[in-house]
């Protein structure tokens, strides 16, 4: 699979898209609108094509990328736009379903210890049945084509039969802590609710594997002393903020996707309050809000199936979007910027309307532009280009 995108030839959806980006107010539950803001000019750059369910993109050296493919492939993306061989040494995930290979993303200090973390879905040992969402670590080569010194340092318990909602993002604090969120595994949402399992949970853990001291439920008895929050869905978005906090989106049932910052301790509320309903129709749950239970930042209703999120710190694109974080829609193919202070989303744009692409990951480069996966058997990365300075 080695070769180069024509850039000049393979263009979006047969142009370039040169988009002045028609952004919509989008109402979003009942979230405070502002008046919309002329966007920058921007055109959505292909940078490379052909791969298979990409589901992550991180920024090596020299301008080159590495993405994972859901399928449990682990890819270099040339500068240029040239999708590398297969890496050696990546372990076998469960792919089917919505398991495989998964997120992720390179060490805060990567230029010196060339460490990666990624996660994935992994089976049960010996054959058995069942499979749960896994952490590992691992030294990329110094020629980029393998992985070295690999080792899971976290597995997700208890191990289900299920090929749905392993949620697996993954943020890592300046103190060097990760942070991976977890999804319930559908069939298992009132473990959410519980602490003797790790289904709905965000955990923290250090880069050797180990609990923090500070984690929330070191001392409790009867509960997984990784738990940093619980009450989660299906988390698939999760960075550090400008704020140095952590945030994350999940997918809701019918409706009610959410935007939180999960604080230690805390709980999130489903499957007991949710801004959805059960698929076909119907209450989910006791209602929207409950005693002990926190609120969504921001919360979708109807879904827009919420995947990948990061904030925008460049002015690449001038002042106007600096700070605003965007979040990928993979049932719309739209791109989401949304204004926030305050502790509020004060402001939304549906961006991309008409890409029809869906977009599964979202990040900022080290060039400060950003850079989505579209998620597709033919899956690209994207680079958002501003427009030329007239």
């Amino acid at each position: 699979m080695g070769w180069t995108l024509n850039r000049q030839v393979v263009l979006v959806n047969k142009a370039r898209v040169a988009i002045c980006l028609i952004a919509a107010s989008a109402h979003a539950g009942s979230q405070a609108q502002g008046v919309p803001v002329p966007p920058p000019a921007v055109s959505l750059v292909p940078v490379a094509a052909g791969l298979v369910h990409p589901w992550a993109v991180a920024f090596l050296p020299g301008g080159q990328f590495l993405v994972t493919e859901r399928p449990g492939r682990l890819r270099v993306v040339s500068a240029v736009g040239q999708v590398g061989p297969a890496l050696a040494g990546v372990p076998q995930v469960a792919a089917g379903g919505q398991g495989g290979l998964l997120d992720v993303v390179t060490d805060n200090d990567f230029a010196r210890n060339r460490r990666i973390y990624f996660c994935f879905a992994e089976p049960a040992a010996g054959g058995a049945a069942g499979n749960s969402t896994a952490l590992a670590r691992a030294t990329l080569s110094a020629d980029a084509s393998s992985l070295q010194e690999v080792r899971v340092i976290f597995s997700q318990r208890p191990k289900v039969e299920s090929a749905l909602h392993f949620g697996c993002r993954i943020a890592q604090a300046s103190d060097g802590n990760l942070f991976v969120a977890l999804g319930e595994r559908y069939h298992r949402k009132d473990d959410a609710q519980k602490l003797d399992n790790h289904h709905g949970k965000v955990i923290r853990i250090t880069p050797d594997g180990a609990v923090p001291p500070d984690n929330p439920y070191v001392k409790q008895p009867g509960a997984l002393p990784e738990i940093w929050s619980y009450g989660h869905r299906n988390p698939q978005g999760a960075t550090m903020g400008p704020d140095g906090k952590l945030w994350m989106h999940e997918h809701g049932p019918q409706g009610g996707d959410e935007i939180n910052l999960p604080q230690p301790g805390r709980n999130y509320g489903w499957p007991v309050i949710t801004y959805g309903e059960n698929y076909g129709g119907g209450k989910m749950g006791e209602g929207t809000a409950r005693s002990g239970m926190e609120q969504p930042l921001h919360h979708w209703t109807p879904s827009i199936a919420p995947s990948g999120m990061a904030f925008l710190t460049s002015t690449r694109y001038g002042t106007a979007w600096q700070g605003s974080l965007f979040v990928g829609s993979l049932k719309f193919g739209t791109l989401h910027r949304l204004e926030v202070s305050g502790g509020k989303v004060q402001k939304e744009e549906r961006l991309l309307q008409g890409n029809g692409e869906r977009i599964r990951d979202v990040r900022q480069g080290p060039d400060g532009l950003l850079y989505l996966l579209t998620d597709s058997p033919q899956g690209r990365l994207l680079r958002l280009q501003p427009a030329a300075a007239p």
